[in-house]
């Protein structure tokens, strides 16, 4: 990529997470200077399984990760679906409800990936952990970066790659809620202990507007990946905006909405809510995805969640990472300049990211119906899906050709 007569080849990325290292590996395979700051004083490790799909699964085989993603892939065996009293609906494949390709598809821990990926990457670009960007300032000729540490330095491009509450998107297009779109549903996530003997599988209690998934992705001594999902429309702002509720990694106060939502419930919902209230990894959110009308602005640029959340109704946010930081580091790589570099990454890219934004249809309807009767809807779908053939793969995770990447160094 040039920039008049200059090549522009200093490039700070905001978030250390999937997007980040993906694109840090890309540029510097590409030949550019790349810095990574991220306001963790570490890696993440940890969380809930997240999948690779489709072309994804081509940008890890590209990047020379795909053998260690396989080895990490972690095997789950079944579904089970249950009623609101516990009893067995049905138990499908995995790949049968989510339309992916056994034995190419894959799902392993989210720290696990992270680990891979800053592993791939660490030795050839700067991290700068336990900072964050403070200021961002464009001019003619770079980007003029003040971060919270202190530290001013200039860059001649900045993506921000800092997730679905991105500070960095705050920064450039204003605040979330222009481009927030709520998705109906309130969620928490957290570890608890396996007292059930799970092994390798997934349950999934449901009740009109409400659910609770334990996920057990290693065998009976391991702990369980819990999850409780209740359906919370949102309302409107005095000045017609989008209420947005607060992100919370605390006890307070969405815990007590979860909690009073799922109060006279069997099965074991009330250990399940007993075990997030002493959990210290409690997690919650609002189920949502983010839609921008452009991705860049000047000499700055979005990937990832930042850019293009689609929500875990979708299972793509992870693939849309690493497949949006390969596109964005390939459009730099090839234009004479960074306004034709980014609008190539956004044309390119787009229609991908529409394609698997639409698939939230399918998780909600297969994971969270909100009435009686959508439930029971659902169930009798459920069970005529396991007397059925396998599914054909969902287009929309290979809806992209990939590029030709770099030489291998």
């Amino acid at each position: 990529m040039t920039s008049g007569n200059s090549r522009t080849r200093n490039v700070l990325i905001s978030g250390a997470s999937i997007a980040g290292p993906a694109l840090a590996y890309w540029l510097h395979r590409y030949g550019f200077r790349v810095t990574v700051v991220e306001k963790a004083s570490a890696p993440r490790s940890g969380g809930y399984p997240i999948d690779v799909r489709g072309t994804a699964i081509d940008v890890a085989a590209h990047m020379g990760i795909l053998p260690r993603l396989q080895a990490a892939h972690v095997h789950t065996e079944r579904i089970t679906f249950l009623d609101p009293d516990g009893a067995e609906i049905t138990t499908l494949a995995p790949h049968t409800l989510a339309g992916s390709v056994e034995g190419r598809d894959l799902e392993v821990r989210r720290g696990d990936l992270t680990a891979i990926l800053y592993d791939t990457v660490r030795d050839d670009v700067e991290f700068r952990f336990d900072d964050s960007i403070d200021t961002l300032d464009q001019t003619d000729h770079g980007v003029d970066v003040t971060f919270r540490s202190g530290v001013h330095r200039t860059f001649d491009l900045v993506v921000g790659a800092d997730g679905i509450h991105s500070h960095t998107r705050n920064l450039l297009f204003g605040p979330e809620s222009r481009f927030h779109r709520h998705l109906g549903f309130r969620f928490a996530v957290f570890t608890m202990p396996n007292t059930l003997g799970l092994s390798r599988e997934l349950l999934m209690w449901n009740a009109p507007g409400r659910s609770a998934a334990l996920y057990a992705t290693g065998t009976r001594d391991d702990d369980l990946h819990a999850f409780l999902n209740l359906h919370a429309p949102e309302g409107t702002a005095a000045d017609g905006e989008p209420e947005l509720p607060a992100r919370r990694e605390s006890a307070e106060p969405d815990t007590d909405l979860i909690t009073s939502a799922f109060t006279d419930t069997a099965w074991q919902i009330p250990d399940i809510i007993d075990a997030m209230g002493r959990a210290d990894d409690l997690f919650t959110d609002t189920v949502a995805q983010i839609h921008l009308p452009a991705w860049s602005t000047g000499r700055t640029a979005l990937v990832g969640d930042a850019a293009y959340a689609p929500s875990f109704l979708t299972g793509q946010g992870t693939s849309l990472a690493l497949v949006g930081a390969y596109m964005l580091a390939h459009a730099l790589a090839s234009h004479p300049t960074h306004t034709a570099a980014l609008t190539a990454y956004d044309h390119t890219t787009r229609p991908f990211v529409t394609a698997n934004q639409s698939l939230i249809t399918h998780g909600s309807a297969a994971l969270f119906p909100t009435t009686a009767q959508t439930l029971n809807d659902r169930n009798k779908r459920l069970q005529t899906l396991a007397t059925l053939p396998t599914p054909t793969p969902r287009p929309a995770y290979t809806a992209l050709t990939l590029p030709e990447p770099p030489p291998t160094p």
